[in-house]
């Protein structure tokens, strides 16, 4: 057993690059042939590969998995409201119901298209998007005509209600499975759901490209779309003629190499990352926590990161501003607080859960919709005193763990013992 009471020898993080060696291989082509752009052979076969995994008939390369969510946003609001209005973008003043606990790229996209975002509160069953709350908001907005969601931390949420709901008000969805690549809800994967989807290559993701991210489609009018406006909307014509704003939004054939190399090791990540969230789940059990939840019958997670949350009875006092968090220790309490610092101590990375976006400051004006209705942003896990903000309730109990597939079983063993002292 390593010794308590000395950081751990090797920095454990969060979630870590891995990498195998044949990424290099790739790269190395790329540099060989002289395909140091954003075209060649390596985009060409993730595109494939992606494609065949998903199950979509298409996919377009992309610089990162905000990049994707964007284009998808400006052509859900194209084919929504018309052509996108320069100045104002595809939604124009629109309002755009979307996931409230994720990170905020899943969100900007929406502001960059001119529309405004209104959040919709989280269910406790997979920290995902409520459909109570959705069919709520529709109640008070039904002239709203597409829907953002998230699969948050790799967890698929309830796919079949929030499907039902957006087909019954004659609704987009473009799904953000950008931390979610490699999960599946009844056997299908995630970012097939969505009239639009959308995943993530970025440095801490299940497999890696350093950066990098894909549109996914069924549409090859969409799919040929999204390319032209990833490449400045250049039309074909012998020297550059643009009829519509776009973007350099394409993947490098370099970043491409990296991703190939790791599309291999998927399933072996996600069974790393798997045994990791069950030695966690086994080693706290007897503490007043819960590992964050799934749908276990109708879906299997990618195990991205491993998080818990604490209950209620054993929540010392914690506070939080926008920058600073502070606590009081309490005798077989503990708090995120003092759990994250303790881990830091012992030179292994935690994380907060994502704070709920309608509590963020750049949106506390946005509406915010729980089951009972219509609320506004609070600092606490309550509305006016008495509804329920799960969001945030989330995020003052629960924590990210580290989740690093390369973390021997040892070096877990001693965060594991960590957070029991934690409750001493």
């Amino acid at each position: 057993m390593m010794d308590r009471k000395k950081p751990l020898k090797n920095k454990i993080w969060l979630s870590s690059p891995t990498m195998h060696g044949d990424e290099i291989k790739y790269v190395n082509e790329a540099y060989e042939t002289n395909w140091m752009t954003t075209a060649g052979a390596n985009i060409d076969e993730i595109e494939n590969q992606i494609a065949k995994k998903i199950g979509c008939e298409y996919t377009v390369a992309l610089a990162s998995g905000t990049t994707s969510l964007h284009l998808a946003i400006r052509l859900a609001g194209e084919k929504l409201y018309g052509k996108t209005v320069v100045g104002k973008g595809a939604l124009n003043g629109h309002k755009v119901f979307c996931s409230d606990m994720t990170f905020c790229a899943t969100v900007n996209p929406i502001t960059y298209e001119g529309g405004e975002p209104v959040f919709i509160d989280t269910e406790y069953e997979t920290w995902n998007m409520d459909p109570e709350a959705l069919e709520k908001a529709f109640e008070i907005y039904p002239e709203v005509k597409l829907i953002v969601v998230a699969h948050l931390y790799g967890t698929p949420g309830k796919i079949d209600e929030i499907q039902a709901i957006a087909k019954k008000h004659k609704a987009l969805i473009v799904e953000d499975a950008a931390e979610s690549f490699g999960a599946t809800y009844k056997g299908k994967q995630t970012g097939s759901f969505g009239d639009f989807g959308c995943i993530s290559f970025n440095g801490n993701k299940i497999i890696t490209g350093s950066s990098g991210g894909m549109f996914l489609t069924n549409s090859l009018e969409d799919a040929n779309k999204v390319r032209k406006w990833s490449t400045q909307a250049r039309e074909n014509a012998p020297w550059y003629q643009h009829e519509e704003i776009g973007y350099n939004y394409r993947m490098s054939n370099v970043i491409a190499g990296v991703v190939r190399g790791q599309i291999p090791y998927l399933e072996e990540h996600i069974t790393q990352k798997k045994t990791i969230y069950e030695r966690y789940k086994k080693g706290l059990k007897g503490l007043p926590v819960k590992m964050n939840p799934f749908d276990a019958k109708n879906s299997e997670p990618n195990f991205w990161l491993s998080c818990m949350i604490i209950d209620e009875k054993a929540m010392c006092r914690q506070t939080r501003d926008d920058e600073e968090a502070l606590y009081v220790g309490e005798h077989g309490k503990s708090c995120p607080t003092e759990i994250l610092e303790t881990l830091a101590k012992f030179n292994a990375e935690g994380r907060p859960i994502w704070k709920p976006m309608h509590a963020q400051p750049i949106f506390r004006n946005n509406d915010f919709i729980t089951r009972n209705g219509l609320g506004r942003a609070r600092t606490n896990a309550y509305i006016d005193g008495s509804v329920k903000d799960v969001g945030m309730d989330i995020f003052r109990r629960g924590l990210c763990l580290p989740s690093d597939n390369k973390m021997a079983a040892e070096e877990q063993s001693v965060i594991i013992e960590l957070i029991h002292k934690c409750f001493e």
